[in-house]
C-alpha cells in the first residue's frame, strides 16, 4: 500500500523533489550495505596478524578513499596471500631439516604492541639464520665429528644454569648477533628493530652477554700473583683477607673471591723440573715440585715417605699401616669375602688422603681411587698424592655436600681416621651415606678410639641401618678395621623404633650438591627403574661397556664411546705429537658419556671427568662405567693444586660459556694455574673462538704445537713453558 501510494505521488507535478529524495536514500542504503559487506577485508587483517612474517598489522584507523579502496583491498590480499605462501613453505621446508624452532621468549597473552612485532621478526630471523647455518654445517662437516656432534647437541639442548636458585637458558642467543651481520637477506630495518628488542628486555631478567667469547682486538699482559699461599695458591680455598694466626689461612669452606683471579701463580722457591714419569712417580718424586714448609717436619713421624737426594721416596714396604699396606687390603677381604678388588670394587673414595700407598696397592688390583684431601694448616699430602699420578681433588668437608651424585661409590675408606663422624647430629656420616652406592662398603680403620667415641658411633651408625659385617682389631697392624654395609631397600628404614634422623623428603634432591648444604636426613633408596642405583653394576671390566636400562638415549651412549674411540686411536695418539709416555693426570674439562676418558684407558693413565653444574647430568653414568669425575662451575677456579695435570682437554667447551662466565678469558688464567709446566692443552672448537683464543696463550708464552680448522671447526693443541713473568 505504501508503496502504490508513493507511485502516484511520484506522477503528480511536484515528484521531482521525492525523486530526489528516493535516490538520496537509495544511495545512502546502497553505501550503509557496502560498508557491511567491506568487513572482510578487516578479517584478512586479523589473519595476517597470526602469521609471524607479518612485520606490521594494518592499523583500523586507517582512512580510505571510496574511489582507491577496492585497488588497495586487492593488493593486500594478493600481497598477504604471497606471504603466507612464502611462510607456510619456509616452515615446510625447516620440518624437513628438524623441529620447528621454539622463539627464544614467550609473548604474553592480550598483548600485540610494536615490542611483540619486533619479537616476531627478531624470531623469523633467529630460524632463518639459525637454520641456514645448520644446513651448511650438515653439508661440510666430516662424518667422523658429526657422530660427537650429535651426542652433544642432545645435552645443549637440554643444558639450564642454575645460579643462586636461580635458572637462566644457555646458547639461546649465543650467536644471533655475528650471523645476523654477516647475513644478506637481513635489511637494516629488522636489524635495527632487533637491537631495540635486545636493549628493551624486561627488568629483573640477567642480560645475555653478546658479542664473541673473547675480544679479538684485546692485548694482555699478566703478572704474578701475591698471595700468602705463594706457589701452592688455591683460590676458593686460601684466605687472602681478614687472615690471622688463630684461624690459619685455609677456608673452612669453599669461598671464592668476588673477581676471579687474573694473575700467574709463581713456580716453588727452588725451581720445578719435569715431573718423574709413570710409573716411576708411584716410588718417587722431585722433592723441589712438592715442597712445603711442614713437610721435613711431617716426615720425621711418619716412615712411608723418606727424602733421598732431591727426590721424595715411597718405599714399598714401608706404610701407615704396619705390615704394609699389601697385608692390610688382604685382611679387609678376607674379613668380607664379597669385596673383591678389582672386580666387585671398582671406584673407591679415600678420605684424608694421609697415606697415598694406599691408592697406589689398590691401583695394582685393578681399582680406582679418588682421593678427597682435607685442606688444613698442616701438610698438602694431596699435592703429593698428585705428584705421584694419583687421582686427587681438594675440598673442605665440613657444612656443604661433596661435589657428587648419590650413590656412585662401591666403597669409601678413611684410614687411622680422626673424623669425628658423629659430630653435629652426624652430618659428615649422612653425607658419606648420600654418595655411598646401596650396599655399597664403609671401611673405617681407627686406633686406640675412646669408649665414649666408639658407643657415639655405634648408635649413630645403627640409627642409619648400617649393618657392620666385621670388626677385628689386625695384630700385625694393630689397627682396629670396622667395615659397615649400606642398606639395600628401604624395608629395613621402615622398622626403625627411632625414626631420627628422619627420612628426607621426596622433593629432597639426593643429586643436588653445587653450595648445597648437609643436610640431617637419609635419603632412601633408590627402587624405581629409571633411577640409577637400583642394582649393583656389573663387573669390571665389563661394566664399562655396560649401558643400564635407567640410562636415557642409550644409543647416544653408545655413538659417543664409538666416536672418541676412533678420534683418540687415529688423531690424538698420533697426529698431535704428544708424547704419551709423559702423560699421566688428564683432565676433561667438559666430559658427557666418559667416552674420551674410556678411549684413553689402554694409555695407564686417569681421567677426571668434569661434568659442568649447568650441563645435563650424566656423572652417574660415569662412575657406573667404572670412572670418576666430580660437578664444578667454570666461572670458578677448580679445586685443586697449582701444576696438577698433564693435560687439559676442552672439546666445544668455551662456545658453552658464551652466556654465562663474566670473566672467559679467567678460564684460561685456571687452565695455566692447574696445568704443569710442559703440559699440553687440547681445545676443539669454532674458528671463531680458536682465533682469539690462540692469541691469549701466546700471550702466555706457551708454544702453540700444532692448529687445523675445516668447515669452521678446528683444534689447537697447545704446550705450556716454564716461563713465568
Amino acid at each position: 500500500m505504501a508503496l502504490a501510494r508513493f507511485g502516484r505521488q511520484v506522477k503528480r507535478q511536484h515528484g521531482v523533489c521525492v525523486k530526489m529524495t528516493a535516490v538520496a536514500i537509495l544511495g545512502l542504503c546502497f553505501i550503509f550495505v557496502w560498508s557491511m559487506f567491506s568487513s572482510p577485508s578487516n578479517s584478512v587483517t586479523v589473519q595476517r596478524e597470526s602469521f609471524d612474517d607479518i612485520a606490521e598489522p594494518v592499523a583500523s584507523s586507517t582512512m580510505v578513499s571510496k574511489s582507491k579502496g577496492k585497488d588497495i583491498e586487492k593488493h593486500d590480499a594478493n600481497d598477504n596471500k604471497k606471504k603466507v605462501e612464502s611462510s607456510l613453505k619456509e616452515k615446510d621446508e625447516k620440518k624437513v631439516n628438524g623441529s620447528l624452532p621454539l622463539p627464544a621468549h614467550e609473548h604474553k597473552s592480550g598483548k600485540k604492541n610494536e615490542k611483540h612485532v619486533s619479537k616476531r621478526k627478531k624470531d623469523k630471523v633467529k630460524s632463518k639464520l639459525s637454520n641456514k647455518v645448520s644446513k651448511e654445517n650438515q653439508e661440510n662437516q666430516e662424518q667422523e665429528e658429526s657422530q660427537g656432534e650429535e651426542a652433544e647437541k642432545e645435552n645443549e639442548d637440554e643444558e639450564e644454569v642454575v645460579v643462586d636458585d636461580k635458572e637462566e637458558g644457555l646458547d639461546g642467543e649465543s650467536e644471533e648477533k655475528g650471523e645476523m651481520e654477516g647475513d644478506a637477506d637481513v635489511d637494516e630495518s629488522v636489524d635495527q628493530e632487533t637491537q631495540e628488542m635486545a636493549e628493551n628486555e624486561n627488568e629483573g631478567k640477567k642480560r645475555k652477554i653478546k658479542g664473541p667469547v673473547f675480544d679479538p682486538k684485546a692485548h694482555y699482559s699478566w703478572k704474578q700473583c701475591s698471595t700468602r699461599s705463594k706457589h701452592n695458591y688455591i683460590p676458593c680455598i686460601d684466605v687472602e683477607s681478614g687472615f690471622t694466626r688463630l684461624h690459619g689461612y685455609r677456608h673452612r669452606e669453599r669461598t671464592c673471591p668476588k673477581a676471579p683471579p687474573m694473575c700467574l701463580v709463581p713456580l716453588p722457591h727452588d725451581g720445578y723440573d719435569s715431573p718423574v714419569h709413570w710409573p716411576e712417580s708411584k716410588l718417587k718424586v722431585l722433592y723441589k715440585n712438592v715442597g712445603h714448609p711442614k713437610l721435613a717436619a711431617y716426615m720425621k713421624n711418619h716412615n712411608w715417605l723418606i727424602k733421598s737426594g732431591e727426590y721424595l721416596m715411597f718405599p714399598q714396604n714401608q706404610s701407615e699401616f704396619n705390615g704394609g699396606v699389601v697385608h692390610y687390603l688382604e685382611s679387609i677381604e678376607e674379613m668380607v669375602p664379597d669385596i673383591e678388588w678389582g672386580k666387585n670394587i671398582r671406584v673407591v673414595l679415600d678420605v684424608g688422603c694421609s697415606d697415598s700407598s694406599f691408592v697406589a696397592s689398590l691401583l695394582d688390583k685393578d681399582v680406582l681411587t679418588l682421593s678427597l684431601g682435607l685442606k688444613d694448616d698442616l701438610v698438602d699430602l694431596a699435592q703429593v698424592s698428585l705428584e705421584r699420578g694419583f687421582a686427587t681433588f681438594v675440598s673442605p668437608f665440613a657444612r656443604r655436600r661433596l661435589p657428587f651424585p648419590s650413590g656412585v661409590f662401591d666403597a669409601i675408606h678413611c684410614g687411622r681416621c680422626t673424623i669425628p663422624w658423629h659430630a653435629h647430629e652426624g652430618k659428615l656420616l649422612l653425607e658419606i651415606n648420600r654418595i655411598l652406592r646401596p650396599g655399597g662398603y664403609f671401611i673405617l680403620s681407627t686406633k686406640h678410639d675412646s669408649i665414649e667415641e666408639e658407643n657415639a658411633m655405634n648408635t649413630l651408625t645403627s640409627s642409619i641401618c648400617w649393618n657392620i659385617l666385621a670388626h677385628k682389631i689386625d695384630d700385625v697392624s694393630e689397627v682396629g678395621v670396622k667395615i659397615y654395609q649400606k642398606p639395600e631397600s628401604n624395608d629395613i628404614y621402615v622398622l626403625r623404633r627411632r625414626r631420627n634422623p628422619p627420612l628426607c623428603k621426596e622433593n629432597e634432591n639426593p643429586d643436588a650438591s653445587w653450595y648445597v648444604p648437609m643436610k640431617t636426613c637419609l635419603h632412601t633408596v633408590p627402587s624405581a627403574i629409571e633411577q640409577h642405583g637400583t642394582e649393583w653394576p656389573e663387573e669390571w671390566p665389563k661394566r664399562l661397556e655396560t649401558y643400564p636400562d635407567w640410562l636415557n638415549n642409550k644409543e647416544k651412549a653408545i655413538d659417543d664411546t664409538k666416536h672418541w674411540k676412533d678420534i683418540v686411536d687415529k688423531s690424538y695418539l698420533t697426529g698431535l705429537g704428544i708424547n704419551w709416555s709423559t702423560i699421566r693426570n688428564v683432565m676433561d674439562m667438559k666430559a658427557i658419556y666418559g667416552g674420551f676418558a674410556a678411549a684413553l684407558l689402554q694409555q695407564k693413565i686417569w681421567v677426571m671427568n668434569v661434568v659442568p653444574v649447568h650441563a645435563p647430568d650424566t656423572l652417574p653414568f660415569i662412575f657406573e662405567r667404572g670412572l670418576v669425575g666430580i660437578y664444578h662451575d667454570w666461572c670458578e677456579p677448580f679445586g685443586t693444586y697449582p701444576r696438577s695435570y698433564d693435560l687439559l682437554h676442552a672439546d666445544h667447551f668455551f662456545s658453552r660459556l658464551k652466556n654465562r662466565c663474566k670473566h672467559p678469558v679467567s678460564i684460561v688464567v685456571e687452565m695455566d694455574r692447574i696445568l704443569r709446566p710442559g703440559g699440553w692443552v687440547v681445545v676443539r672448537d669454532k674458528v671463531e673462538i680458536l682465533d682469539p683464543l690462540e692469541a691469549i696463550l701466546r700471550s702466555l708464552r706457551w708454544e702453540i704445537r700444532m692448529t687445523y680448522s675445516q668447515n669452521k671447526e678446528g683444534i689447537i693443541c697447545a704446550q705450556k713453558t716454564i716461563w713465568r713473568p
